[in-house]
């Protein structure tokens, strides 16, 4: 039987996994490496790209500032989350705010180190990425358009280090990155239609809040239809493979989207539209392998 001390330590464990998202930067670092694997050096081996040092410094760089942003939205979110997430925010609360504090700068400090094993020029990179993160979760946040745009931004930035790295700025990189950054942007834009009731308490001035709902799925559905775009560039002019699929599935999935949305009224019902565009995501990160079928086949075979 475990102690009541054990039994606490293990919850404030949970807590602070919960905090820093782990859950999603697992997610980020397996889409890390996927793209590394079958976009930008699919002709190197597997084993040569996995146990790569500067990639794996660079990975473990992205994961540490992306899980001290969090922290630090977290910090900076707290009453507002207490309204929109109670059931999360009361494991958050198992630990403390001089905690937070303390985790967010090991973490940053963390991050600058991984990176300086790799160049000068990544710790610049994971520098400004720190200070950006920090500075959308004190003020950028609270903005209309801004807000949102740069949170998108921010969630792709860690995918252009890598890219940066094995110095490939092929053309279908930036057509898949465009794709990334238009479905992040709705989703953040759809967790401010979710979070709407905190957000007026709190004064933030998120477009749901400055402009209403009506406006916000009306950006939601031209944003769905600028999605549209990529995918149409991706399955006519580029060799995705089998990921055509995937992307023949958002096709449908943006159309269901869309008439939901122009139903919803309630705040589960924006939940479910946002965990349709996490599942998205998540769905697209795992069909990567379905870019070469073969060259996964061969390179399973050559381990057998």
């Amino acid at each position: 039987m475990l102690s009541r001390k054990q039994k606490h330590f293990i919850w404030k464990l949970f807590g602070l996994f919960s905090v820093v998202r782990g859950y999603n930067i697992l997610i980020i670092v397996l889409a890390q490496y996927l793209t590394a694997i079958y976009i930008l050096a699919p002709d190197l081996p597997v084993r040569k790209v996995i146990f790569d040092l500067n990639l794996l410094m660079l990975v473990l760089a992205s994961s540490t500032a992306i899980a001290g942003g969090y922290i630090i939205n977290n910090f900076y979110d707290r009453e507002k989350d207490l309204i929109n997430r109670p059931r999360k925010t009361m494991l958050d609360r198992l630990v403390s705010q001089r905690t937070k504090l303390s985790a967010y700068f090991i973490l940053n400090f963390l991050s600058v180190v991984l990176a300086s094993y790799v160049s000068f020029r990544a710790v610049l990179f994971f520098s400004i990425y720190i200070f950006v993160l920090w500075y959308y979760s004190h003020r950028l946040k609270k903005y209309p358009f801004i807000g949102n745009l740069t949170a998108a931004v921010l969630a792709v930035v860690p995918f252009f280090a890598v890219f940066i790295y094995y110095q490939n700025f092929a053309l279908v990189i930036f057509v898949h990155a465009t794709f990334l950054f238009l479905l992040i942007s709705m989703r953040e834009l759809v967790k401010d239609l979710e979070n709407i009731t905190g957000d007026l308490a709190q004064n933030y001035r998120t477009i749901p809040v400055v402009y209403g709902e009506r406006v916000s799925k009306i950006m939601l559905t031209l944003l769905a239809v600028l999605t549209l775009i990529p995918v149409y560039f991706l399955l006519q002019y580029f060799d995705i493979g089998y990921m055509g699929y995937y992307f023949y599935f958002t096709i449908v999935a943006l159309i269901v989207f869309v008439v939901f949305l122009w139903l919803s009224a309630q705040k589960i019902h924006y939940i479910l539209l946002h965990t349709i565009l996490k599942l998205g995501i998540v769905i697209g990160v795992l069909s990567i392998v379905l870019l070469d079928v073969d060259l996964l086949i061969n390179r399973f075979l050559a381990h057998l």
